[in-house]
């Protein structure tokens, strides 16, 4: 083999090796996004569901014009409202729940028998 065989041998060894680092790397990068999106997506889901549950009791005959629950209720409405800021995260997990529920019910039927 001749000086220039080992050089270019050395280089490809080099680039492949990179190359599956990287691979990895991003493989790895990738699956720790998408386990962010999905918790971000869950506590959405609880802090709407907070929004609703003080709303609902700040309606109550008992409760209505307190203060503090208004207070509770706002600042609830207000966080939910911040978060969905990070929509364009979480919601690359719901996408691909909603093609996956699709790939599973080709109708878009959810539960119904015929």
């Amino acid at each position: 083999m001749s000086k220039l065989e080992i050089i270019l041998l050395c280089i490809g060894t080099l680039s492949i090796f990179f190359n599956v680092v990287v691979f990895v790397y991003a493989r790895s990068a990738i699956v720790q996004l998408l386990s962010v999106s999905e918790e971000l997506g869950d506590l959405q889901q609880m802090i709407d569901a907070f929004a609703a549950h003080v709303k609902k009791v700040y309606g109550l005959e008992m409760f209505y014009g307190d203060q503090t629950l208004q207070a509770l209720m706002e600042h609830a409405i207000s966080f939910s409202e911040q978060l969905e800021t990070f929509e364009y995260i979480y919601s690359l997990t719901e996408e691909e729940k909603d093609e996956s529920d699709q790939q599973d019910n080709p109708e878009g039927e959810e539960g119904e028998t015929p």
